[in-house]
């Protein structure tokens, strides 16, 4: 059964609020070439239409799909979400169509079991949308009860689906069939206290995800300088708040990602251009945010956007927005201490995502304003060098290999 939002959510701002999120740095003037189009989009329960010109087919050999989020609505923008497939040896592109019927699909994850993609809806009001791989078919679109959803990830244990509203400040949670199709939410909370931060006019919580051992969600809100933890109860998908770290006022953090130790976790702050350090305690979910480090865009307009760190702990990696950068570092302490090591320039115009590919060989950057996804290998020294000529998808801001 459902739980009712805790407290109404905010209402928007004209002018601001979600859609000032998705369309900063937005296409301008003529947008990338997509790969491929569908034609008509199906109903929610049919067959995702697929156009697959003789030119762009998948080329034969060990190939790995790619999936790539976008905005349906911008101008410029994509159709849903792109198909394509990647040589995992060369990292080289080829586009393979495109999913229809599902709108604004701007952040992309896929189930534990690899059947079942799930994108956001990002609009006024929002969904959290399923499609089952293996014939293409969307499942259908629940609501998130809020606005402007942009990001989700799956919990491990693949029974619940996790998304965040970024225009209403909230958090939601909806159940995982057996089928891998999404039921009516089991809860959503709204980010309340404490106030916004310098030049917010409310939350805007921008990631959920899942603590290394799957104890505790943790969700980023931009809006309130603040990571919550919660507890998210295994049989009725409630959540109960157990901890809150706050950033320093006005950082306006982003994107957290957790060192594979456990005990450590960075924080990508976009509003202050930064990142941080933060000790995790696994027992209680309290996290402890470290001091403001440089992000290596030597202090012009910059908005940190993701940051990764590989399935060793030796190396993490930082999407610069506006330096155009992927910024480098070093990992040391046992997760405890970050050091920048240098930048390399991202190949396209506003990455907003990056994404390894499942062994870790490959970095794969969203560049929304060029409309392109480039690729790197990712070297054993944490060196990355460029794999191939940039992908062209229209208004990429999501790239998912799997």
């Amino acid at each position: 059964m459902e739980t009712e939002s805790r407290t109404p959510p905010r209402s928007l701002e004209r002018g601001g609020g979600w859609t000032r999120r998705r369309f900063v740095g937005a296409v301008a003037g003529t947008a990338a070439v997509p790969a491929c189009t569908a034609r008509t989009a199906p109903r929610a329960d049919a067959p995702a239409t697929r156009d697959t010109p003789d030119s762009a087919a998948p080329s034969r050999g060990p190939s790995r799909p790619l999936y790539v989020g976008t905005y349906t609505s911008a101008e410029g923008g994509g159709t849903g979400i792109g198909i394509a497939s990647y040589d995992p040896r060369s990292g080289r592109i080829t586009g393979a169509g495109t999913l229809t019927g599902v709108p604004d699909p701007s952040y992309l994850a896929v189930h534990p079991d690899g059947r079942t993609l799930y994108a956001v809806a990002e609009r006024q009001e929002g969904g959290v949308t399923a499609v089952r791989l293996a014939d293409r078919r969307v499942l259908g679109t629940r609501s998130t009860g809020g606005a402007g959803p942009c990001h989700l990830s799956v919990h491990p244990g693949g029974r619940w689906l996790l998304s965040a509203d970024y225009g209403s400040g909230s958090v939601c949670v909806h159940p995982i069939d057996a089928s891998g199709a999404l039921g009516e939410r089991t809860d959503r909370v709204v980010h309340t206290s404490p106030p916004p931060g310098p030049g917010q006019q409310g939350p805007h919580a921008h990631q959920f995800t899942t603590s290394p051992d799957g104890r505790h969600v943790l969700a980023v809100d931009l809006g309130t300088d603040t990571v919550y933890t919660y507890r998210l109860d295994p049989v009725r998908g409630t959540l109960t708040e157990t901890a809150r770290a706050q950033t320093r006022h006005g950082a306006g953090p982003r994107h957290l990602t957790f060192h594979p130790g456990g005990r450590y976790a960075y924080l990508a702050n976009e509003v202050d251009d930064t990142v941080a350090v933060c000790a995790y305690d696994p027992r209680s979910g309290r996290l402890r945010v470290g001091a403001p480090q440089p992000t290596g865009s030597g202090g012009g307009t910059n908005y940190p956007a993701q940051i990764l760190v590989t399935a060793d702990g030796r190396f993490a990696f930082l999407a610069n927005r506006g330096h155009n950068s992927i910024a480098r570092y070093a990992v040391e302490s046992a997760g405890a201490r970050l050091r920048l090591l240098g930048t390399v320039p991202v190949g396209g115009d506003f990455p907003r995502q990056i994404a390894f590919s499942p062994d870790g060989r490959l970095l794969f950057a969203a560049n929304q304003r060029s409309g392109t996804v480039t690729v790197f290998h990712v070297d054993t020294d944490g060196g990355l060098r460029p794999a191939g000529e940039p992908f062209a998808s229209p208004v990429a801001v999501c790239a998912l290999p799997l």
